[in-house]
C-alpha cells in the first residue's frame, strides 16, 4: 500500500487532470470538474451485480462511481487521442497543442493512474462511441454516458451505437443550454455551433435532450432536476458583466444553488419499441 506522501505525488506529478476524483478521504485529484456534490441528484438506477458501462470516461468519475455502487462488472471507453475527436474544421491539430486538456499525456493516462490508486478493477477500452457494437463488447445492464453529446457531431449516430449495446438502461447526463431552457421548457430547441477550440456542436435546451434520446429509440422513465456540474481546478471565470450577472441569478433560479460551472440534466432511459 502506497504511503501518503508517495500517493501525493503521483497525483500531482500527473499533468492534467479532467475529472475530481477522491483518492483518499483527505486527497482528491485537482480536476477541472467535480461531480461530487451533484452525483447524488442523478437519477441512479440499482446497478448491484450489474454489468455496466461508462462512456467517455475521461479520468473514470462515473466508472468508479458505477464500481463504489456495487456494480460486478464495469467497462469504461474513451479516446485516448484527441485528435480523432469530432473537431471543428476551423481548430486544426497545431491549434489544440496549446490547450493542457487537449495536449499531452494520452487520455487514458488519468484513469489509469486513479484506478491503480484505488485498485479499482474497471476495465479501460481505447473505443470511440460511434463504434460500440455487442458482437465486439457485448451489453451491459446499465450504460452512462456523461458530458458527451454536446461535443459529438452526429449525436443520433452515437446513441444509435449505444442503444445497440443497451440491454437494460441507459443513464445520460449532458450539459442544457440555460438561455434556450429558460425559453421553453417543453419545446425542443438548440442552437449548432460547430466552431471554434472547445469542439461542442450542438447545445440543446432540457426538452432538447430529451427529444434526442427520443428520436434515437430511447424513452425517459425518470428524470433528474437541472443541476450544476461545479468548476474546482476549470480556468474559465467569467466576468462581472451585466450579461454574466444576469445568467448567474437564472441559473440560481432553475437550480436553486450560487456554484460556478455547468449546467447540466440526467435522465434514465430504456430502449422502446
Amino acid at each position: 500500500m502506497l504511503e501518503r506522501q508517495e500517493l501525493r505525488q503521483r497525483v500531482e506529478a500527473h499533468p492534467f487532470w479532467y475529472h475530481t476524483v477522491d483518492i483518499t478521504p483527505t486527497l482528491a485529484t485537482p480536476g477541472w470538474f467535480d461531480l461530487r456534490p451533484i452525483v447524488d441528484l442523478m437519477p441512479w438506477p440499482d446497478v448491484r451485480g450489474k454489468r455496466c458501462l461508462d462512456i467517455g470516461t475521461f479520468d473514470g468519475y462515473l466508472a468508479f462511481e458505477l464500481e463504489r455502487r456495487g456494480a460486478a462488472e464495469v467497462v469504461a471507453i474513451d479516446l485516448e487521442d484527441h485528435l480523432l475527436w469530432d473537431w471543428p474544421p476551423d481548430y486544426p491539430p497545431e491549434m489544440q497543442s496549446r490547450d493542457p486538456g487537449f495536449s499531452g499525456p494520452p487520455k487514458g493516462d488519468g484513469f489509469r493512474l486513479a484506478a491503480e490508486l484505488l485498485n479499482s478493477k474497471v476495465q479501460y477500452r481505447a473505443l470511440s462511441t460511434y463504434d460500440l457494437d455487442p458482437a465486439d463488447i457485448g451489453t451491459f445492464d446499465v450504460v452512462v454516458m456523461g458530458s458527451l453529446l454536446l461535443h459529438l457531431r452526429d449525436p443520433l449516430r452515437a446513441l444509435e451505437a449505444v442503444r445497440r449495446v443497451t440491454g437494460g438502461v441507459f443513464l445520460s447526463s449532458d450539459q442544457i443550454d440555460l438561455g434556450l431552457t429558460v425559453r421553453s421548457r417543453r419545446r425542443p430547441l438548440y442552437t449548432l455551433n460547430g466552431s471554434g477550440k472547445d469542439c461542442q456542436w450542438f447545445n440543446f435546451n432540457a426538452a432538447g435532450h430529451e427529444r434526442l434520446l427520443f428520436a434515437a429509440g430511447f424513452e425517459v422513465t425518470k428524470r433528474s432536476k437541472p443541476y450544476v456540474i461545479h468548476f474546482n481546478k476549470h480556468p474559465s471565470q467569467l466576468p462581472r458583466t451585466v450579461r454574466n450577472l444576469a445568467r448567474r441569478a437564472a441559473l440560481r433560479q432553475l437550480t436553486g444553488t450560487n456554484a460556478s460551472g455547468v449546467l447540466h440534466q440526467a435522465l434514465l432511459t430504456r430502449p422502446r419499441g
